[in-house]
């Protein structure tokens, strides 16, 4: 039996409880969170420039792993950058973007939606800490909507490509440097 003051004994008891309950949502059929969206505080920085994520405009991006902290990001662009890097060791259990549709395009803060499932709007007017960069959205119609106002292609999730996603802001393209 169990002593109520035993500290590993009420441990072993909350685990076994913990187990209980996410093997009850596994039987039910709901999947169970590998992980969830955090707000990146004022001194959050960009895991790839350093560059403080509250300070631009344009959506933030996350990436959650089994171990260790997340990895934040100051835009889109840099994101899918990084999930398209050969070396990319880490495997992922939650890769979050800002809902675009729901917060504002200059001080975006909160509303995380999953990427994966995500609207995304390729080539507007609209630009990130990097330049030109991807709006994301949960909802097709608001998606279309910000494609009506601010110009662009809507894409999905897969449809993203490395190539896509260029951290030249344009330049690596500009024929006019090279005269």
């Amino acid at each position: 039996m169990i002593s109520p003051r035993n500290p590993i004994g009420r441990f072993k008891r909350g685990t076994r409880a913990a187990l209980a309950s996410l093997a009850l949502l596994a039987a039910c059929g709901q999947a169970v969170p590998k992980a969830l969206a955090e707000e990146p505080g004022a001194a959050t920085a960009c895991v790839l420039d350093g560059m403080l994520l509250k300070d631009f405009a344009g959506p933030k991006a996350q990436i959650h792993y089994a171990e260790g902290k997340p990895d934040f990001f100051c835009d889109l662009m840099e994101l899918f950058t990084a999930l398209g890097a050969p070396e990319r060791l880490r495997s992922a259990t939650g890769v979050f973007v800002q809902d675009m549709g729901k917060t504002d395009w200059e001080r975006p803060s909160g509303h995380w939606i999953d990427a994966k499932s995500a609207i995304y709007v390729a080539g507007s007017a609209k630009t990130g800490s990097m330049g030109p960069t991807f709006g994301a959205f949960s909802s097709e119609h608001e998606a279309q909507a910000f494609v009506r106002k601010e110009g662009g292609k809507i894409l999905r999730f897969e449809q993203i490509s490395t190539d896509m996603a260029s951290l030249d802001g344009g330049v690596g393209h500009d024929t006019t440097m090279s005269r």
